[in-house]
């Protein structure tokens, strides 16, 4: 969730920096149906239904969605900032694999958030000793503010790096030729 409100954040930046939505036209992100088709796959599979119609795939097939979204963002590290997501995602798909395609977190993170518990749709996991434990998510958005949920330093990373590749694109001229 912390990475939707990077948007929005790039969106304002971009145009306090002088910018304008006529630069983000010039952002030429390859591989995205690869990206959005990683992404659309983990908002099915951490819904009730698409969690038991994958059944003991989940894990795989989330290990594997989220592959694909790192292998579109790494065909794009030449776009300014985009190395930054890069780590991020990096950072998130290592723990993720290192705990057996589930992302861990603490009790204490999703009471801070004010989330029951994890559910089985859901891909955060407690784990009383997960691998790579300093890249789960360990951190929290407290509960009342909007957005309450728990988050790692990776995703902290991406949304960054996505704020920072929409401010930096919107401040950059249109090229001439560009389509």
């Amino acid at each position: 969730m912390i990475m939707l409100v990077a948007i929005p954040v790039g969106l304002v930046l971009g145009r306090l920096a002088g910018g304008g939505l006529a630069g983000l036209a010039g952002l030429h992100f390859r591989w995205g149906p690869l990206a959005v088709a990683g992404l659309i796959v983990q908002l099915a599979l951490f819904t009730g239904p698409g969690h038991e119609l994958a059944a003991g795939l989940a894990p795989a097939i989330y290990v594997l969605s989220t592959l694909s979204v790192l292998v579109a963002v790494i065909a794009n590290v030449r776009i300014e900032w985009m190395p930054v997501v890069a780590l991020g995602a990096a950072s998130n798909l290592a723990a993720i694999i290192a705990n057996g395609g589930a992302m861990p977190t603490t009790a204490a993170a999703l009471a801070a958030a004010g989330l029951d518990g994890p559910g089985r749709a859901t891909n955060s996991v407690v784990l009383g000793d997960p691998v790579l434990g300093a890249l789960t998510d360990v951190y929290a958005i407290p509960a009342g503010i909007p957005l309450a949920n728990v988050f790692s330093i990776g995703d902290v990373l991406i949304a960054v790096g996505i704020a920072a590749v929409i401010a930096s694109a919107m401040r950059a001229a249109p090229r001439a030729g560009s389509s």
